[in-house]
């Protein structure tokens, strides 16, 4: 006959799960280690990281086209192609993390990939035969991407770790670190502009590509100094099973006709029973994955509780969070693709204009991207003590505005940034015009290089609002388990957008070749670079417009013990 075990005898037979769960979590170091002092040897390893990346991204379009003799628009793909890839395989990367090696060690062995791929790319650049250069440029380049798959979605997750979420005043600094830890990636970033690049064009790639290869090994051993200050945190298992457990479940009971209030009950929790502060709340939204959690006769007469079948309310709110970021995430695509051509065509727009200063200095036309960097770092300071405390006054919420509202800000103000490019190109293509260099795309247009600093300090400003927040999104609203898998997910919206980027590339190209004259041609002078942007400028507005749609239907993650509190503050 079968047995009517209640959910919490289910809980009793999942016993040893428990155990090995809570074991993780007393296994967290004591207070001494962690917060500040141990994030900021992570905080500098990651400075070193861009400070190498940028130095090699940056200028990547001007050695593909002055030393590999590669056309334009092929050039802007194949650093959009390798952009989108190296922000894409985090993916894989923060997967091995959270299931297999945990973050410190995946942290160290992509460490030693990636500066395996800068001595690769040093040795290319200066000894390589020409003949071999190209296929080991590449060769080197991709090997740099999968150093980037493990280190990129578990350095700053790790650093993040080091903030006790549940201490109330490490819960603030930590939302005051995801500023300075973008502003610690934009110095670094900003150095490269400006050092590595001259370097390149003044002295010589092979001296360029030896200076970032010395950064990524200082940074290397400043991440082994912090080591015994660190909270260390093993893998948790595979964050794809869970979720597909509850897919799974849910979906062989699609026919149970019930609710979570009928039938044998509803199998609450099987992770932390008696802590609330760490158990999602219910949310009424995927109403059809609740049936994942329902107990029908089956599981009922079951001594053991079988995960494919019955899920906990844990598993099933964390499969709802997973899929409730997926169309912000979608929506920030269109961000990351303005921001694309900050390295490619903002680049070779500099190049054929006046960057002299005085008789004997030029300016890089890649190094222009500091302004970028510079805004930045002007701005976030201002933004973290002056906006967010003046703006918590008025709204009372910890962060001054609520992440999506940051976001949103930055993807409207990037709207401009296509705004003011497309002015500012139909300027330096009259002045061409004018001057008739429209045929002669390497001669100089009388033109200062410093009517592109505008559009680079929009998009610097957009980077604040956006980048900054889907950073603090993807850790804050992830599940615990699969955060590596949130950075992860942050940086594939710039892989992705790097590839959209290609895609609408081709698509103008082949629509504008069938209608008249090529936008996007080889000579910059007749591309008709303007008027892609005005293009590009639609689309960013009708996505604003869409994601503005989207975050007014968003249900932020909730605990059982906030829900409890609120009930008893209303009673």
């Amino acid at each position: 006959m079968a047995s009517s075990e209640s959910p919490s005898q289910l809980s009793i037979h999942n016993g040893r799960e428990d155990t090995e769960k809570n074991l993780i979590r007393q296994e967290q170091p004591s207070s001494s280690r962690g917060g500040w002092s141990a994030a900021i040897f992570i905080i500098l390893v990651e400075v070193a990281e861009r400070f190498s990346y940028y130095g090699t991204a940056g200028n990547l379009i001007t050695y593909l086209t002055n030393e590999l003799h590669e056309p334009i628009p092929k050039a802007a793909k194949n650093v959009n192609t390798w952009v989108g890839v190296s922000s894409l395989l985090p993916i894989i990367g923060g997967f091995v993390a959270d299931a297999f090696l945990g973050r410190f060690n995946t942290i160290l062995v992509s460490s030693i990939i990636y500066c395996f791929a800068m001595v690769m790319l040093t040795v290319t650049v200066s000894i390589i035969p020409r003949r071999y250069q190209k296929a080991m440029f590449f060769v080197s380049l991709y090997t740099l991407a999968i150093g980037q798959a493990g280190h990129k979605p578990c350095v700053q997750t790790f650093a993040a770790d080091q903030f006790d979420e549940d201490s109330p005043e490490e819960k603030k600094a930590k939302s005051s670190f995801f500023n300075w830890w973008y502003m610690g990636i934009i110095v670094g970033a900003s150095t490269a502009t400006l050092v590595v690049i001259y370097v390149q064009d003044n002295v010589g790639w092979a001296a360029g590509f030896g200076i970032m290869t010395g950064a990524m090994v200082v940074a290397l051993v400043l991440f082994l100094l912090g080591y015994k200050r660190y909270r260390k945190q093993g893998p948790l298992g595979s964050p794809f099973t869970k979720v597909v457990q509850v897919l799974v479940a849910a979906a062989r009971k699609w026919r149970v006709d019930g609710t979570l209030m009928t039938g044998f009950g509803v199998y609450i929790d099987d992770e932390s029973p008696h802590d609330t502060r760490r158990t999602l709340a219910h949310t009424s939204q995927f109403r059809c994955l609740d049936k994942a959690m329902i107990i029908d006769q089956l599981d009922a007469s079951s001594k053991t509780r079988n995960p494919w079948r019955l899920c906990s309310q844990n598993h099933v709110e964390q499969v709802k969070l997973v899929l409730r970021l997926i169309p912000v995430w979608m929506c920030c695509l269109m961000f990351a693709v303005v921001q694309s051509f900050s390295i490619t065509f903002f680049t070779k727009q500099g190049s054929t204009m006046v960057r002299s200063i005085g008789p004997n200095f030029k300016i890089p036309q890649a190094s222009l991207h500091v302004f970028n960097g510079l805004t930045i770092i002007v701005v976030i300071p201002i933004y973290d003590r002056v906006f967010v405390p003046a703006a918590r006054k008025v709204t009372g919420h910890s962060s001054g505005i609520t992440i999506l509202q940051r976001i949103g800000i930055g993807l409207f103000v990037s709207i401009f940034t296509m705004v003011v490019s497309a002015l500012v190109e139909a300027k330096r293509v009259s002045i061409a015009k004018d001057h008739n260099l429209l045929d002669n795309p390497k001669t100089i247009v009388p033109m200062r290089v410093w009517w592109l600093i505008p559009q680079y300090m929009i998009c610097g400003l957009s980077d604040v609002f956006t980048f900054v927040g889907l950073q603090e999104f993807f850790y804050d609203q992830m599940p615990e388990e699969m955060r590596s898998m949130g950075a992860a997910a942050y940086l594939s919206v710039v892989g992705v957008g790097n590839f959209m980027s290609n895609a609408i590339i081709s698509a103008v190209q082949e629509i504008s070749s069938k209608h008249g004259e090529k936008w996007l041609g080889n000579n910059i002078n007749r591309a008709h670079l303007n008027y892609f942007y005005w293009v590009i400028a639609a689309l960013s507005t009708l996505n604003w417009c869409i994601y503005v749609l989207i975050a007014k239907l968003f249900v932020y993650k909730k605990f059982e013990a906030q829900e409890t509190n609120k009930e008893k503050e209303l009673t």
